[in-house]
């Protein structure tokens, strides 16, 4: 199937590894030029030169704080003037990674970590929007795909859970207020995912069920490359889990 995205112009915010990498891959190996974004720029100018020999698209490594409206603003243009002037396809993935550790029980949550965690996953990838949605509007056309995870649907770990549904919140908000103007905004729930930081520890951990698995990132990226595409038009603030057949949760 052509996904029909060559020459299309993509922004993934925490590009520079893990989901985020494979996704900005799929989107080059799919034909879109592909600016990442995250906070860390040795492993950014490593990455942006590895998915360019690969691909052989333009990959613009740059560096950003999601948590500063400044070095979003500065970011998006950026990646904007890099990409030829407008940005078609987003992809918000920059935040904390969650299951590396055991979450706190309700009585250790602190302040501190509640508005760290929130404010990097759901008041950063809105800051995103604010600043790309501009160019999609201008053209008439966008897709934003909002990166959020299964604790969403799942109890376990009290802020992953808040901060997730936040961004399903947030999504489907954003997809009404976007629509009229032809951008399409969704969210990928990801389930325990293998990616080239995933630690022997977690690879040994066994499933909660005998149908779940660990599902590898690439598996994640051909999700958003569809959702990314112009044949994903009937698909607007809802949300598609990635979960790898994890059990108890019933979605409807």
């Amino acid at each position: 199937m052509d996904l029909e995205l060559n020459a299309k112009r993509a922004l993934v915010t925490g590009g520079s590894r893990g989901i985020g990498k494979a996704i900005a891959r799929q989107l080059a190996l799919e034909g879109a030029d592909v600016a990442i974004a995250a906070r860390d720029q040795g492993r950014l100018d490593a990455t942006a030169q590895e998915l360019a020999s690969l691909t052989g698209r333009t990959i613009v490594p740059l560096q950003v704080d999601t948590t500063d409206n400044a070095s979003v603003a500065k970011m998006a243009a950026a990646a904007a003037g890099a990409l030829g002037g407008g940005i078609d396809i987003l992809v918000n993935a920059a935040a904390r990674p969650g299951g590396q550790a055991p979450p706190p029980k309700f009585d250790e949550v602190t302040e501190e970590a509640f508005f760290d965690d929130m404010n990097t996953k759901v008041m950063g990838y809105l800051r995103v929007v604010q600043q790309v949605a501009p160019y999609m509007k201008e053209k008439g056309w966008g897709r934003i795909i909002n990166i959020s995870g299964m604790a969403a649907r799942q109890t376990g770990t009290i802020i992953g859970s808040m901060r997730n549904v936040a961004v399903v919140a947030m999504t489907k908000n954003l997809a009404d207020q976007l629509g009229p103007f032809g951008i399409n905004v969704t969210v990928v729930h990801p389930g325990t995912t293998r990616t080239e930081a995933t630690t022997p520890e977690i690879e040994a951990r066994p499933p909660n069920n005998v149908i779940e698995k660990m599902i590898d990132a690439t598996e994640v990226a051909y999700v958003v490359a569809f959702l990314a595409s112009p044949k994903s038009i009937a698909i607007t603030g809802d949300t598609i889990a990635a979960g790898g057949g994890g059990p108890r949760a019933i979605h409807y």
